[in-house]
Protein backbone atom coordinates (compact mmCIF):
# COMPACT_ATOMS: atom_id res chain seq x y z
CA UNK A 1 0.00 0.00 0.00
CA UNK A 2 1.23 3.45 -1.03
CA UNK A 3 1.65 6.35 1.03
CA UNK A 4 -1.02 8.00 -1.13
CA UNK A 5 -3.11 5.28 -0.30
CA UNK A 6 -2.92 5.52 3.17
CA UNK A 7 -3.44 9.27 3.12
CA UNK A 8 -6.98 8.98 1.03
CA UNK A 9 -8.24 6.75 3.24
CA UNK A 10 -7.20 8.44 6.44
CA UNK A 11 -8.47 11.36 4.83
CA UNK A 12 -11.82 10.62 4.38
CA UNK A 13 -11.87 8.09 7.31
CA UNK A 14 -11.56 10.99 9.36
CA UNK A 15 -13.84 13.52 7.56
CA UNK A 16 -16.27 11.03 8.24
CA UNK A 17 -15.55 11.54 11.84
CA UNK A 18 -15.69 15.24 12.00
CA UNK A 19 -11.99 15.59 11.86
CA UNK A 20 -10.79 18.18 9.45
CA UNK A 21 -7.15 17.84 9.29
CA UNK A 22 -4.39 18.64 6.80
CA UNK A 23 -0.90 16.98 5.28
CA UNK A 24 2.02 17.78 5.66
CA UNK A 25 2.19 20.11 8.69
CA UNK A 26 5.57 22.48 9.59
CA UNK A 27 5.77 21.67 13.44
CA UNK A 28 5.44 25.38 14.84
CA UNK A 29 9.04 27.16 15.38
CA UNK A 30 7.77 27.61 18.93
CA UNK A 31 8.65 23.72 19.47
CA UNK A 32 11.67 23.38 17.30
CA UNK A 33 14.69 25.37 15.73
CA UNK A 34 13.33 28.13 13.50
CA UNK A 35 15.94 27.30 11.07
CA UNK A 36 15.14 23.35 10.36
CA UNK A 37 11.52 22.80 10.10
CA UNK A 38 10.34 19.11 10.90
CA UNK A 39 7.06 18.40 9.05
CA UNK A 40 4.23 16.33 10.29
CA UNK A 41 2.50 13.82 8.24
CA UNK A 42 -1.01 14.93 9.14
CA UNK A 43 -2.70 16.63 11.96
CA UNK A 44 -6.54 16.82 12.78
CA UNK A 45 -8.40 19.61 14.47
CA UNK A 46 -11.71 18.69 16.03
CA UNK A 47 -14.39 21.45 16.65
CA UNK A 48 -13.97 20.15 20.70
CA UNK A 49 -10.35 22.08 20.25
CA UNK A 50 -8.29 18.59 20.36
CA UNK A 51 -5.35 18.37 18.01
CA UNK A 52 -4.23 14.38 16.63
CA UNK A 53 -0.80 14.16 15.26
CA UNK A 54 -0.33 11.58 12.97
CA UNK A 55 2.93 9.87 11.40
CA UNK A 56 2.23 7.32 8.43
CA UNK A 57 4.61 4.52 7.73
CA UNK A 58 3.43 2.20 4.90
CA UNK A 59 6.49 -0.58 5.76
CA UNK A 60 9.34 -1.76 7.88
CA UNK A 61 11.63 0.37 6.62
CA UNK A 62 10.04 3.65 6.35
CA UNK A 63 8.43 2.93 10.28
CA UNK A 64 12.51 2.59 10.78
CA UNK A 65 14.02 5.58 8.60
CA UNK A 66 15.02 7.81 11.29
CA UNK A 67 13.23 10.62 10.76
CA UNK A 68 11.67 11.98 13.38
CA UNK A 69 8.67 11.24 15.22
CA UNK A 70 6.82 15.07 15.80
CA UNK A 71 4.24 14.11 18.80
CA UNK A 72 2.78 17.69 18.82
CA UNK A 73 -1.05 16.58 19.71
CA UNK A 74 -3.35 16.29 22.61
CA UNK A 75 -3.46 12.45 20.90
CA UNK A 76 -0.78 11.03 18.59
CA UNK A 77 -1.06 8.13 16.43
CA UNK A 78 1.02 5.86 13.48
CA UNK A 79 -1.40 5.32 10.75
CA UNK A 80 0.23 2.11 8.87
CA UNK A 81 -1.01 -1.03 6.94
CA UNK A 82 -2.69 -3.76 9.15
CA UNK A 83 0.59 -6.30 8.21
CA UNK A 84 2.73 -3.66 9.92
CA UNK A 85 1.64 -3.32 13.21
CA UNK A 86 2.68 -6.65 14.30
CA UNK A 87 5.72 -6.49 13.06
CA UNK A 88 6.51 -3.04 15.22
CA UNK A 89 4.12 -3.12 17.94
CA UNK A 90 7.13 -3.93 21.14
CA UNK A 91 8.39 -0.12 19.11
CA UNK A 92 5.79 1.74 19.48
CA UNK A 93 6.32 4.03 22.14
CA UNK A 94 4.29 4.47 25.18
CA UNK A 95 0.98 6.25 24.95
CA UNK A 96 1.24 6.58 21.42
CA UNK A 97 -2.04 5.28 19.24
CA UNK A 98 -1.97 3.13 16.79
CA UNK A 99 -4.93 3.05 13.20
CA UNK A 100 -4.66 0.37 10.94
CA UNK A 101 -5.54 0.66 7.39
CA UNK A 102 -7.44 -2.02 5.66
CA UNK A 103 -6.92 -3.12 1.68
CA UNK A 104 -10.74 -2.87 1.78
CA UNK A 105 -10.38 1.34 2.48
CA UNK A 106 -11.79 1.05 6.16
CA UNK A 107 -9.14 1.93 9.26
CA UNK A 108 -9.51 1.00 12.88
CA UNK A 109 -7.96 1.84 16.07
CA UNK A 110 -5.70 -0.92 17.48
CA UNK A 111 -4.18 1.11 20.31
CA UNK A 112 -5.20 3.85 22.18
CA UNK A 113 -2.99 6.97 23.18
CA UNK A 114 -2.53 9.47 25.96
CA UNK A 115 -3.67 12.68 26.27
CA UNK A 116 -0.71 14.84 26.66
CA UNK A 117 -0.16 18.70 26.88
CA UNK A 118 0.21 20.58 24.19
CA UNK A 119 4.01 21.19 23.31
CA UNK A 120 2.80 24.89 22.61
CA UNK A 121 0.15 27.38 22.55
CA UNK A 122 -2.78 26.13 20.96
CA UNK A 123 -2.88 29.64 19.01
CA UNK A 124 0.64 28.12 17.62
CA UNK A 125 -0.92 24.75 16.58
CA UNK A 126 -3.75 26.59 14.72
CA UNK A 127 -1.28 28.61 12.75
CA UNK A 128 0.35 25.71 11.79
CA UNK A 129 -3.11 24.12 10.79
CA UNK A 130 -3.91 27.47 8.05
CA UNK A 131 0.07 27.64 6.93
CA UNK A 132 -1.06 23.88 5.75
CA UNK A 133 -4.30 24.95 4.79
CA UNK A 134 -2.77 28.16 3.05
CA UNK A 135 -0.34 26.05 1.08
CA UNK A 136 -3.16 23.90 -0.02
CA UNK A 137 -5.62 26.35 -1.36
CA UNK A 138 -2.48 27.97 -3.28
CA UNK A 139 -2.31 24.94 -5.00
CA UNK A 140 -5.98 24.30 -5.67
CA UNK A 141 -6.09 27.98 -7.19
CA UNK A 142 -3.20 27.04 -9.56
CA UNK A 143 -4.91 24.18 -10.91
CA UNK A 144 -8.28 25.84 -10.96
CA UNK A 145 -6.08 28.70 -13.13
CA UNK A 146 -4.34 26.36 -15.46
CA UNK A 147 -7.54 24.59 -16.07
CA UNK A 148 -9.75 27.94 -16.70
CA UNK A 149 -6.91 28.69 -19.27
CA UNK A 150 -7.05 25.30 -21.25
CA UNK A 151 -10.54 26.01 -21.43
CA UNK A 152 -10.25 29.62 -22.88
CA UNK A 153 -8.11 28.09 -25.45
CA UNK A 154 -9.39 25.02 -26.06
CA UNK A 155 -12.62 26.31 -27.03
CA UNK A 156 -13.47 26.41 -30.27
CA UNK A 157 -14.52 29.79 -32.42
CA UNK A 158 -19.00 29.72 -32.87
CA UNK A 159 -20.12 29.95 -36.15
CA UNK A 160 -21.40 32.88 -36.97
CA UNK A 161 -25.45 32.82 -38.74
CA UNK A 162 -25.67 35.71 -41.21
Amino acid sequence: MTTKEIENIAYKFFWRKGWYGIFEVAVPRSIVNKYHRERLDFLTYETSGIFRAYEIKRNLSDFKSGCAWSWIGHYNYFIMPVDLYPKVKEYIPDGIGVWVVYDTGTMSCVKNPKRRELLCSKEDMLFALMQGLSREYKKYRKLIEQTDKKKITTKKPRKVKN
